[in-house]
């Protein structure tokens, strides 16, 4: 009889085959104090340590297929970036020195203070980014107890068409296990923004995590299927329920074949409407992977990772030179540069060293209220951008945007960086259209208002979803409320679009929901005509659009927003995404 392990869906997919189960948990330390006389020779320690992870991070990426994207390569360069951060390495030589403590024990009450910080955060993104820190701590542990790190040891055994099981994941065991013939990843931990996830998805290999209590079911060597679509695991299939998964995974790679013929040609719908796919990126790399898949443009720039793991906020300079290179990756494509987007809750970065903590930073001073109060950091990312759009088109988007005074303030110091930049005899962009994310439900009531003065609007469905509903999507005992569908963000979502459209000005959606294909015809339905997804998600979002008559999807859009019911309004998304007449009836 079929068992069914209901987890996470962190990364889409069907993989079939025999799980491998791998050690790959916190390190077990002993914390103990060390005479003077041995100080220099445990610092000496450490730093051999830190060089030997480092020399390790190198070799996965040498070994690291070109195939595999430039995100592949992205998430081993954060690790080696950060074992070259003063925050994990001088840090803890310097509490050996002030303490007299043990390598491991320094490393582990550095690790504890940081991610002490990433834990406070509100953006689920950044805060899954304390993944990362434990990491490369774990790595540098793992060193100092001369243990066998779990991509060491899976190094030399054979994983061809094996799906493993772990704790959690690394962005390094991903890409080494990949390079092994890994088929899918199953683990106990993390969720669709960890690291490792993220670099699943640019891999094309399913993940299903969360799973907390698997282990306990899970043998060696038995026979498994994993469905990263619905994030479930399945034990002990039967005949019938394995032909029906590897039908599906024909179907999927089927279709995965088809959207690669649509790489070239424009996004249009069945009935010939023109559609805007862009995509979002975090790192100036990222732009290879949106140029790769014809992207209309980036639909959102996220600035914010300039700032990060760093004591110093980057100067005008290196913005500038940051967003230059994207711009130019980009080709000629537009570019929307969201300003800074972090809160009194993230000290870790380059932001405002010193601050207090925020009692509730979800509704503190963070994105645009953060800027205009702290000029000295917002004004070098307005002059830099200015700079910038001399080398291609950009737009400037606004985070949080809650009131229209603070867009108001923001044309004043924007005003005042054009005349600084022209005196000083420094090219600048003209026309640089200016818009605004609606990710407050208060922005979104009042999406008219600001359609009179914005140039465009771009629907941020992360965090309106949690605002609407009062939930935070990574809580584990609340985010089972996490409802795109709820009648009230559906019509917030509305409200935003309908806004646009009197005005005559475009109206983006730059949130997971965009990235996700189950929702785009009820989108295009509700009157969205922009989307900016992560690349990886383009080309499925591209070939919905494709299949899909508008003049139709209207109808049934009207439908659902009629639809109370939460079983309803599932009934008739399910229906819609398979085709059925039902769904389109009135």
């Amino acid at each position: 009889m079929t068992f069914i392990i209901q987890g996470i869906g962190a990364a889409k997919g069907i993989s079939i085959g025999m799980v491998h189960i791998i050690d790959s948990g916190q390190v077990d330390i002993d914390e103990y104090t060390i005479p003077e006389t041995r100080v220099d020779d445990e610092i000496q320690r450490l730093d051999e340590a830190l060089s030997l992870a480092r020399a390790q991070l190198r070799a996965i990426r040498a070994k690291t297929p070109s195939n595999f994207g430039a995100d592949v390569t992205n998430f081993i360069n954060v690790h080696l970036l950060m074992l070259e951060d003063t925050v994990l390495t001088q840090v803890p030589m310097d509490l050996i020195r002030e303490r007299h403590c043990n390598a491991e024990w320094a490393l582990k009450i550095q690790r504890d203070t940081v991610v002490g910080v990433f834990e406070a955060m509100d953006d689920p993104y950044l805060r899954t980014r304390k993944d990362d820190v434990d990491n490369v701590v774990n790595r540098v542990q793992w060193i100092l107890q001369h243990v066998e790190r779990s991509d060491q040891a899976t190094a030399e055994r054979h994983l061809e068409g094996k799906i493993v099981f772990a704790d959690d994941l690394t962005p390094a065991d991903a890409v080494l296990m990949r390079h092994q013939g890994v088929t899918g990843f199953l683990t106990a931990h993390g969720g669709p923004n960890s690291h490792a996830a993220i670099l699943a998805r640019s891999l094309r290999i399913p993940v299903v995590a969360g799973l907390h209590n698997a282990r306990l079911y899970l043998r060696d060597g038995e026979e498994v299927i994993i469905d990263g679509r619905q994030g479930a695991l399945l034990l002990e299939p039967t005949g019938e329920i394995l032909a029906h998964y590897q039908q599906l995974q024909r179907f999927i790679a089927h279709h995965h074949n088809t959207r690669q013929r649509l790489r070239t040609l424009p996004t249009t719908s069945a009935n010939g409407e023109r559609i805007i796919l862009q995509g979002n990126i975090e790192l100036p790399a990222d732009a290879t992977a949106a140029t790769e898949v014809h992207a209309d443009g980036v639909g959102l720039y996220r600035t914010e990772f300039l700032f990060m793991n760093r004591d110093t906020p980057p100067d005008e300079e290196e913005q500038y030179a940051t967003y230059r290179n994207v711009l130019e990756a980009m080709k000629g494509a537009p570019v929307t540069i969201r300003t800074l987007d972090l809160g009194a809750d993230k000290q870790v970065d380059g932001g405002r060293p010193g601050a207090p903590l925020s009692a509730n930073p979800a509704l503190g001073l963070r994105a645009i209220r953060l800027c205009l109060q702290e000029v000295e950091i917002f004004r070098p990312q307005l002059r830099a951008i200015l700079r910038a759009a001399v080398h291609g088109p950009v737009r400037i988007m606004l985070p949080m945007l809650s009131a229209m005074h603070e867009f108001h303030q923001v044309q004043e110091i924007l005003g005042s960086c054009r005349q600084e930049l022209e005196r000083e005899g420094i090219a600048i962009g003209k026309d640089i259209p200016i818009g605004g994310m609606i990710e407050v439900p208060a922005a979104a009531v009042c999406a008219d208002l600001f359609a009179r003065e914005l140039d465009f609007l771009s629907i941020g469905t992360n965090d309106l979803i949690q605002y609407t509903i009062a939930i935070d999507r990574v809580d584990d005992e609340v985010n089972y409320l996490y409802d795109p569908l709820h009648p009230a963000v559906l019509r917030l979502i509305q409200t935003t679009i309908r806004a646009g459209q009197r005005a005559g000005i475009p109206v983006a959606m730059c949130g997971e929901m965009a990235g996700d294909a189950r929702y785009t015809r009820l989108l295009l339905g509700l009157g969205l005509k922009e989307f900016s997804v992560h690349p990886n998600a383009l080309l499925e979002i591209k070939q919905v659009i494709s299949e899909s008559h508008i003049g139709k999807l209207k109808k049934f859009a009207a439908r659902m927003m009629r639809t109370i019911n939460t079983d309803n309004r599932m009934a008739l998304l399910q229906a819609i995404n398979a085709n059925t007449s039902a769904a389109l009836s009135s």
